[in-house]
């Protein structure tokens, strides 16, 4: 027991006598610092090649190793307080912001970040740690491209490491000049509560606490100072300009120096996705983290060219923040660089909304749905110049296409279709935006109307109910587009209204349109398992008449490849839609309540007239609406179901579906067959088109030809998806494989 005790006093001895030492060894490489100035009169000499990086390297091993010898007691030692009480760390960046001698703003960055680093004591807290390091962000981050941006952001690591052990530091750090001048003012110690130090009697922790004694070469005189450094450096708190942690790391994420420009966004993702809920309500309430965020945004949208074309836009895939310059080997164009940054940018946004706090992560969102959306993209999307409404409606198909964050997702829907969930009515007046991009759908701009189609497309593939259910599922509740007390149908044509279409004319069924085989009596509401789903499968087949048919001439993938693609689409859609508890058959018809007038809702209204218009418009356009068409129709919803996939339902007096309305324009097309002279082979040359098998020369007729290509192909892919979508009752479940043949 005894020689334990000794063996502890001789440790403690051995501890404290090279102390005496280590105080006077930093002491001269301070002093060694300090008369540099008095004596130097050569100010071109770069302070790399002083002793001065030698002699701050000396000083933060020093510390490092006093703490280490101390690491039992706990408190901070003879050199480290040296160091907090006679403000070292101030004249450092006093020196750093004078750039004397040239090159010394990065000696003092990287001593900053190591003594924070590397000392475990507890150094913001200290005012005279505290003050000195706010000093220091408002240093850096001022400038884009300056020759310190690595320093500052190995700076800003630390500092950030720091928060993150203790999230109390965040608000310490942020508020900055702030809270220090209400300490001083109100006379509260500058060091926080948490201080846990034995020493608070001593000046390290108070500014106004008497000084220890000069040693020669502490100071070295205000001659000294005045000789090589601006008047201002005296107090760096006068400028009126706000500067912190935030906006040094938004400073630094607009480098040039792609791993800067990484590091600073990490570094400020790491704040954000602090757990402390005291920290992100700080982080929002009291801080401009969110607005400069969304600032940089608008900036950075402003900034690009407004010539963009659609299609480039569209070709520029896989923009990341961390990655946000495109791969090389891609087709330049001009607004590449600048389109790449705004991506990548709000890529950015949409990963910090991911990943922040949920009340920073809400607070974000919002932000960037009020000051981006609603105040810089409205104006342009409702904009009378066609080049504004192109290039701002690809933009926010992009946008949306990298969009992952539920937060900013809710944002974006309620932006674009607002929030009104009650069935829409002819007449009304939706949601001003909304009424302007269903517009736009049907605009007499062909590439408008492409490119805002696309959009819609984008959206229907976004995991959020809303979308779905504000675009179609609130006009089909209570399933109003069933007749009411009407009687099975007792045949196809019957249940088609054939005789009461005025195209279904004596003439028209001479004519040659005739089913190539009678569907069997089938119930309107339900089926009777792989029978009902053949028959549904065939109407769809069997509607394009054979003399409007070329696939089978040419060697081509038929309607076995569309299942395939429709398998593996649907079972993407049901994976996405399976957490919304939509139910599994379509709502009982409730004979008690009250008969309201059906109306399919303004987005399937364009879409069906765009159908219904397909012989006279442009192929490109014609794509577009069938896409989108085929994207409503995989949801397993079995309104959607129903309204858009089943041939047999009895519609109410005045409504029409998907399937009236391609019957109707199979009427048409009959007629209209009888006034082109050689129909078959011009169509079968045009397939060859646009398959690239013949030359694209021009010929009559050519929009109608080519319009009733993709009209067999599409009658193709819906039943390919009726198929897929087989039981109906249970579309999530038992999905049966892709058939080897044709039905």
């Amino acid at each position: 027991m005894l020689s334990r005790l000794g063996a502890l006093l001789q440790e403690a001895v051995g501890a404290r006598e090279p102390s005496i030492d280590l105080l006077q060894a930093f002491v001269e490489h301070w002093k060694g610092i300090t008369h540099y100035y008095i004596e130097s009169t050569d100010e071109s000499t770069p302070a790399k090649k002083t002793d001065i990086p030698w002699r701050l390297k000396q000083m933060l091993d020093i510390l490092v190793y006093e703490e280490q010898q101390q690491a039992a007691a706990g408190e901070a030692g003879p050199c480290l307080e040296y160091l907090l009480q006679h403000k070292i760390l101030e004249t450092l960046c006093t020196l750093g912001k004078a750039e004397y001698p040239p090159g010394m703003r990065q000696q003092v960055f990287q001593f900053f970040s190591k003594v924070l680093a590397q000392v475990q004591h507890p150094l913001l807290h200290y005012l005279s740690v505290h003050r000195p390091v706010q000093k220091l962000l408002r240093l850096g981050g001022t400038a884009s491209g300056s020759v310190t941006e690595k320093e500052e952001v190995q700076f800003t690591t630390v500092l950030c490491s720091k928060i993150q052990q203790d999230p109390e530091l965040l608000a310490y750090i942020l508020e900055g000049k702030k809270i220090v001048g209400r300490k001083k003012a109100c006379g509260e110690p500058t060091a926080l509560p948490k201080d846990t130090t034995s020493h608070g009697d001593k000046d390290c922790s108070h500014d106004g606490a008497p000084a220890r004694p000069q040693l020669d070469g502490e100071s070295f005189g205000a001659q000294a100072l005045n000789s090589h450094m601006p008047a201002e450096t005296e107090e760096l708190d006068g400028g009126t300009t706000e500067s912190n942690l935030i906006t040094s790391l938004l400073g630094l994420c607009q480098s040039k120096k792609s791993r800067v420009a990484l590091k600073a966004q990490e570094n400020l993702l790491l704040l954000v996705s602090m757990a402390s809920p005291a920290a992100a309500t700080y982080l929002v309430q009291s801080s401009a983290c969110c607005p400069a965020i969304v600032r940089h945004l608008c900036q950075l949208y402003r900034s690009m060219p407004v010539f963009l074309d659609p299609a480039d836009i569209a070709a520029l895939e896989g923009i990341s923040w961390r990655l946000p310059s495109a791969p090389s080997d891609e087709a330049s164009f001009p607004g590449k660089e600048a389109l790449a940054a705004f991506l990548g940018w709000f890529d950015y946004c949409d990963h910090l909304v991911t990943e922040a706090h949920t009340v920073v992560a809400d607070a974000l969102a919002k932000a960037v749905a009020e000051n981006f959306f609603v105040e810089t993209l409205q104006p342009q999307l409702l904009h009378v110049s066609e080049q504004s409404i192109l290039t701002s409606t690809a933009l926010l198909t992009a946008m949306l296409r990298q969009l992952r964050s539920p937060a900013l997702l809710r944002e974006a829907v309620a932006f674009l279709l607002g929030t009104d969930q009650q069935p829409e009515a002819p007449g009304n007046n939706p949601h001003t935006l909304y009424a302007h991009l269903i517009g736009h759908c049907d605009h007499l701009s062909d590439e408008i109307s492409i490119t805002t189609l696309r959009l819609f497309e984008e959206l229907l593939q976004k995991p959020h109910e809303g979308i779905i259910r504000s675009l179609v599922l609130r006009n089909l509740e209570g399933r109003p587009y069933v007749a009411w007390g009407s009687p099975e149908p007792e045949s196809y044509e019957d249940t088609l209204d054939l005789e009461e279409d005025p195209y279904f004319t004596d003439s028209f069924l001479d004519s040659g349109f005739q089913p190539r085989a009678k569907p069997r009596l089938a119930p309107a509401t339900s089926y009777d398992g792989k029978t009902a789903v053949t028959e549904i499968v065939n109407s769809f087949l069997c509607l394009v008449p054979e003399e409007a048919k070329t696939s089978a001439f040419l060697e081509e993938t038929g309607y076995d490849t569309y299942v395939h693609d429709a398998y593996g689409l649907f079972q993407e859609c049901s994976s996405r839609v399976a957490s919304w508890g939509w139910p599994l058959t379509p709502t009982p018809l409730d004979p008690h309540e009250p008969e309201r007038p059906f109306f399919e809702g303004h987005f399937l209204r364009v879409l069906f007239d765009r159908m219904s218009r397909i012989l006279d418009q442009p192929y490109s356009l014609n794509l577009q609406v069938t896409s989108v068409l085929s994207r409503l129709a995989l949801f397993p919803h079995p309104h959607i179901h129903e309204y858009l996939l089943d041939p047999y339902i009895s519609l109410a007096p005045g409504c029409r579906s998907l399937f009236s309305v391609l019957v109707r324009v199979i009427g048409d097309l009959m007629q209209r067959i009888q006034r082109v002279p050689q129909f078959p082979g011009k169509l079968l040359l045009v397939r060859k088109q646009l398959t690239g098998q013949a030359p694209g020369e021009q010929l009559d007729h050519q929009t109608l030809l080519q319009g009733v290509v993709v009209l067999e192909e599409f009658c193709k892919e819906l039943a390919a998806i009726a198929f897929v979508k087989f039981p109906p009752h249970d579309p999530r479940q038992n999905v049966s494989p892709a058939p080897e043949g044709q039905v």
